[in-house]
């Protein structure tokens, strides 16, 4: 790749070719447990965060009524930080001149002014539209002059809260680089081997660690051994209208295969499975063309799901109330040499792959060079995903909607999307996934029906 399309598919922020595309879909903001107490003792007093998304600068606050509020973080007076504001209830105070504002960016009081001023009565904060799904508060960042999408109908946000889990995390990365290892199914065979398979019996909330669907010979396998003897899948991309489908083929023997169906949601989103009854929705939201937070979504067809086991789970490798992982480039990711040798491919442990995928795309540098790379046919999910990008940051410069979820007639439909991680038979593979997608479907304790040919199309 030329250096100036690497420039023009990575940098975000206001003004840029893609980061105006990125203006055009609802952006993950915070997770609603960002504002718990118990998570953050501050704010049981004092509800504010900076927030920095899209190369810009906010501040987030919740009123006394519960509603939450995004604003710029510069003073409109004078520019001083408004994440530093008195917070009263009704709104946030500067601190530099005592300017109020409330949650509609509305200027509500300039006490330094002379007695009867209007002039609070023509000043305005900019103010974006937020919605809550799942456990995390959604923003859109587009022209005050345009209307957002409707917002999407996907598993992960039409499961009830019972049903759902968010988490995030920090990548000191650019947010393609972070996208891009999410969107390609062979790495999983090498980044994530385990040379040795744990017990079944505890999988829950385990990425790879569970079984996939069906058998061999009447045994379950879960899904590191498959992943670690069949390392040259077949995968297939085929564009749906809300991005694309992921088949990987991984052949077995002459009479079975493993069939995993993955979706990457454009621009940033891939939705794979967990397990037999669980899905992952992971969004990539660039903080800044550095930075960037991956905030997943855990959606269950089965039974509720328990939030603070998988909390729990999440927080010995990730550190609240700022999400960011306890390894990185400073101590090497946690690389262990013995581990490499005796236990994985990668040896930066085996409890929590997101650090293998942090390796990977940390390692890279902060944005990668893709004039350096060399890439292979495995990488097919990749070369589409790139001319997708650069078709939609093009339409977007025309004046043009762009592809997914930016138009409103794509995100009025529900697409589900189905994932599907199993042994299926080898000459019906197709029929069979369809087939499990829908029995998980079927049997799912809340409203999961879609129909047929938008979950395929």
């Amino acid at each position: 790749m030329k250096a100036d399309l690497n420039e023009r598919i990575t940098r975000i922020g206001p003004g840029t070719p893609c980061g105006n595309l990125m203006r055009h879909y609802w952006q993950p903001v915070a997770l609603l447990d960002e504002f718990d107490p118990v998570l953050d003792p501050r704010m049981a007093s004092r509800p504010v965060k900076a927030v920095r998304l899209l190369g810009q600068d906010m501040v987030l606050f919740r009123d006394e009524h519960g509603q939450f509020a995004l604003l710029d973080r510069d003073c409109p007076h004078r520019g001083a930080d408004l994440s530093f504001g008195r917070y009263e209830g009704d709104g946030l105070r500067c601190p530099f001149h005592g300017w109020k504002f409330d949650t509609t960016g509305q200027c509500i009081e300039t006490p330094a002014e002379p007695a009867g001023s209007k002039l609070c009565t023509r000043i305005k904060q900019r103010q974006y539209p937020l919605l809550q799904r799942s456990g995390v508060l959604f923003g859109w960042f587009g022209s005050e002059d345009q209307t957002p999408p409707p917002f999407p109908a996907l598993d992960c946000f039409v499961a009830p809260d019972s049903h759902t889990f968010a988490f995030k995390g920090l990548w000191r990365c650019n947010w393609l680089q972070a996208f891009e290892v999410g969107i390609d199914p062979a790495h999983t065979s090498f980044l994530h081997r385990f040379f040795n398979d744990e017990s079944l019996d505890d999988t829950y909330g385990k990425q790879f660690r569970a079984a996939s669907v069906g058998d061999v010979n009447g045994e379950r396998w879960p899904m590191t051994k498959i992943m670690r003897e069949f390392h040259q899948p077949k995968i297939t991309v085929d564009a749906v209208p809300f991005g694309m489908r992921l088949t990987t083929l991984r052949e077995m023997t002459d009479d079975i295969s493993h069939v995993r169906v993955t979706h990457s949601i454009f621009p940033h989103t891939f939705v794979i499975p967990l397990s037999e009854t669980m899905t992952i929705t992971q969004m990539h939201v660039p903080v800044d063309d550095e930075n960037t937070y991956w905030v997943s979504i855990f959606t269950s067809f089965d039974k509720p799901v328990n939030k603070d086991t998988m909390r729990n789970q999440r927080t010995r490798f990730i550190s609240l109330p700022d999400y960011v992982p306890n390894v990185g480039k400073h101590n090497q990711w946690g690389y262990n040499p013995e581990e490499q040798a005796t236990r994985t491919y990668l040896g930066m442990g085996e409890d929590d792959i997101n650090s293998h995928d942090q390796w990977a795309c940390e390692s890279m540098g902060r944005i990668q060079d893709r004039t350096r790379e060399h890439l292979g046919t495995s990488d097919v999910a990749i070369m589409a995903n790139r001319r997708t990008l650069l078709k939609a940051i093009d339409a977007v410069a025309n004046g043009e909607t762009p592809v997914g979820f930016a138009d409103p007639g794509v995100a009025t439909q529900r697409f589900g999307p189905d994932t599907v991680d199993g042994i299926a038979p080898a000459a019906q593979w197709q029929q069979w996934w369809q087939d499990a997608a829908a029995e998980k479907r079927k049997g799912a304790p809340w409203n999961a029906r879609i129909e047929t040919a938008a979950a395929v199309d």
